[in-house]
């Protein structure tokens, strides 16, 4: 007899490999176009920088087969996604982003599925009957720098779960669990009714997670919503939202949180689970 599958039977193996695949389907594989002078410049200082590092604490070959294992067992989990994206990408983010004058942005991460659900605000993630966790409510409008409202503008949210869980990475869930694009008004104006998610570890069955155990590091992400802000002839911003007191806001393993992305949440007017108001204002494109 087949058993049902919890989210609490997600395994490293399978969410790496959706996470994997996912990026092989994205389009983002330009680095099959980045001139050889780059390559070649980027390469050399990464290896320059091993190099320093084996000498400089003088790496056994115990150690370096150790490497060499833990990097073949990467791959074998499909982690190479959630590697990069926990250790790697909030420095690329930050390079990316260095000359915005608008709001703050951070990293992707990994969990990101485009094409989600539209609907037109006040919109309300799919969820399920029984969701559990505290009902929160969004509000916000989308700027340019100039002060004004953006009409045509999107709000694309996914998080996870009150027990820490994503949609599409988790066995037992719905497709589109806790994710959804909200269509704001001709002002920029917007609403999203959701559930305040959990902090979570990411995952620890894999090679990530021998890295983690084999270093003495802890693997918790603190609780937060990802977003992906958008309105014509501006740029796109990427950001996590994080909730105050979190106990890992200032040891975040991705390294991922910025003090402009602290929200405020407050007890909702009706009694109803919380509130909240947070904006975004937008560079125009290049």
């Amino acid at each position: 007899m087949s058993q049902t599958l919890s989210e609490f039977d997600a395994k490293a193996a399978e969410s790496g490999s959706k996470a994997t695949e996912r990026f092989k389907s994205s389009g983002k594989r330009a680095a099959l176009e980045v001139p050889k002078e780059r390559v070649s410049l980027l390469a050399r200082e990464v290896l320059e920088a091993v190099y320093a590092t084996i000498r400089t604490h003088k790496v056994t070959y115990d150690e370096y087969n150790a490497l060499k294992e833990w990097l073949i067992g990467v791959g074998e989990d499909g982690e190479w996604p959630l590697f990069l994206d926990v250790w790697v990408e909030h420095v690329v983010e930050e390079v990316a982003t260095e000359d915005r004058k608008g709001s703050k942005g951070t990293i992707e991460g990994p969990y990101y599925v485009p094409d989600s659900p539209e609907q037109p605000t006040p919109g309300r993630l799919p969820r399920r009957e029984d969701e559990p966790g505290t009902e929160l409510t969004w509000r916000g409008q989308i700027r340019g720098l100039d002060g004004s409202g953006l009409a045509g503008g999107t709000v694309e949210i996914w998080h996870a779960d009150g027990a820490g869980f994503y949609s599409q990475y988790a066995p037992g869930l719905p497709e589109w669990n806790l994710r959804g694009t909200v269509l704001a008004d001709e002002d920029g104006n917007f609403e999203i009714q959701t559930m305040r998610p959990a902090p979570y570890q990411i995952p620890t069955d894999g090679a990530c997670g021998k890295l983690i155990a084999a270093a003495g590091w802890h693997a918790w992400r603190p609780a937060h919503i990802h977003v992906k802000v958008s309105a014509p002839g501006h740029q796109q911003i990427t950001a996590q939202l994080y909730f105050p007191g979190d106990a890992h806001n200032d040891d975040d393993i991705a390294s991922a949180v910025k003090p402009e992305l602290i929200l405020d949440p407050k007890p909702a007017a009706d009694g109803a689970g919380e509130e909240m108001v947070y904006d975004f204002v937008l560079d125009p494109e290049d």
